[in-house]
């Protein structure tokens, strides 16, 4: 593996304290989230951004159905505006990650944030004068979630100019750390501040955060194509070159199908609000559905903070292999489940395997792919995280009401185990992969 391109990335070696090289970690340090990237000072800048967008976007992904629902008290209209958000971001995630390979993505990164704040503000105009149409709200989230389909491929992606590749991992740790958080602090900060400030201001809250995302990623260093790329444009051919890529390249299209495995055969969220009214019930209703939706996220934090116990590990083939069959396992226990805490435990273990598995998997597609196919990867990347659980919820929906949730759960992590481990005996390129 070729490790020039990080090596000498900008800002790479400008480091601000000692190596962190020169020793191994001692006592509890060994154990927790592995901070080396964070001595570097252009990665620091696009994480300290990444804090402020994972708590913000949860801001808008809390206010926008819950205004929906105020105006239609439909249900089924905050489902159509989650597909309304859907397509763009798939759309726009591969165009983008083509447009990452051919132009600055410090500029482009500027660009969608900047359109991602316009549509925050936009969003607080319509609510604030009480326009209360729902086209309105698809039309500007369809808007944000195409900004955020360009934005996701440049971010990941600038992320191998900036750290060394053996940083990666760690690197990955911090950035995934942070989203998950995120998901747990940004729906209980909106729940905690609609009632205080109202909805209209929760809009502009994030709003006002972004700008604090658009000065961080100001001070970047520019993260122009390298030569091989400054000719190319970005069109279909470029992105149905990326797919050739990936398909020429088996680490990576082994790694994609094992995120295609774990999420879609082993998600299953769908089946949380049923399990919460039957199977656990007696804990109360309300209680169980929010500690099940909880305890995945909770998990993934829990991991991420004690990433120090893998993010070191170079066999990032077995890594995540052993992360995919640990998730499936858990989610089996979770199936066979008959107490809430006992279930709450398995999926917080199986946020905890997510969290290994994303970590080794964007290291991965940082390291294994050339600079200028790194943008296209991170766009089928994001494509399949975004996918991939909406697929699951179909199939769990649809296997839940056939056999029952708790045997549609733990069958499917069950099948997670058994299609993971036979991918890795059957192709052995993600066994033998190692930086």
């Amino acid at each position: 593996m070729d490790t020039s391109e990080s090596s000498t990335a900008p800002e790479a070696e400008a480091d601000d304290g000692p190596s962190p090289h020169g020793g191994a970690r001692r006592g509890w340090r060994r154990w927790a989230m592995d901070t080396r990237p964070l001595r570097r000072p252009a990665y620091r800048r696009l994480w300290s951004s990444t804090i402020v967008t994972a708590v913000g976007s949860q801001l808008t992904a809390v206010a926008v159905p819950k205004q929906i629902y105020d105006i239609t008290g439909s249900s089924a209209w905050v489902g159509y505006a989650s597909l309304a958000g859907l397509v763009p971001m798939v759309l726009f995630a591969l165009w983008g990650g083509a447009v990452a390979d051919t132009m600055d993505r410090r500029r482009l990164l500027l660009i969608t944030n900047s359109g991602i704040a316009v549509t925050s503000v936009l969003f607080w105009l319509q609510a604030v004068s009480g326009l209360d149409s729902v086209g309105v709200l698809m039309l500007l989230l369809a808007a944000q979630q195409a900004f955020f389909g360009l934005n996701a491929p440049a971010r990941n992606a600038s992320i191998a100019r900036l750290v060394p590749a053996e940083e990666l991992a760690a690197a990955n740790a911090l950035g995934s750390t942070v989203m998950q958080t995120g998901l747990v602090a940004g729906p209980l900060l909106a729940g905690a501040l609609i009632p205080v400030i109202g909805l209209p201001e929760l809009y502009l809250v994030d709003a006002v955060a972004l700008c604090v995302t658009l000065w961080a990623v100001v001070r970047l260093p520019a993260l122009p194509p390298l030569a091989a790329a400054t000719a190319r444009r970005a069109g279909v051919r470029e992105i149905a070159e990326g797919f050739r890529y990936i398909a020429r390249h088996k680490v990576l299209l082994l790694s994609f199908l094992a995120d295609i495995i774990a999420m879609v055969f082993g998600m299953p969220r769908a089946l949380f609000p049923q399990l919460a009214a039957e199977t656990y019930a007696s804990s109360g209703e309300g209680l169980a559905l929010g500690l099940l939706f909880a305890a995945i996220p909770i998990g993934a934090v829990l991991g991420g903070l004690f990433s120090g116990t893998f993010s070191r590990a170079r066999r990032h083939g077995w890594m995540v292999i052993g992360a995919v069959v640990a998730w499936g396992a858990a989610i089996t226990g979770f199936g066979l489940s008959g107490s809430l805490w006992l279930a709450v435990v398995f999926l917080a273990a199986a946020g905890i395997a997510d969290m290994v598995s994303m970590v080794f998997r964007g290291a991965i597609l940082l390291s294994a792919a050339n600079d200028e196919m790194r943008g296209r990867m991170q766009g089928v990347f994001t494509v399949v995280v975004a996918g991939g659980p909406r697929l699951a919820d179909v199939l769990h929906g649809t296997a839940g009401a056939a056999f029952g949730p708790r045997a549609a759960v733990a069958g499917g992590g069950l099948l997670v185990v058994t299609l993971m481990l036979g991918l890795a005996a059957a192709l052995p390129a993600l066994r033998r992969y190692r930086v």
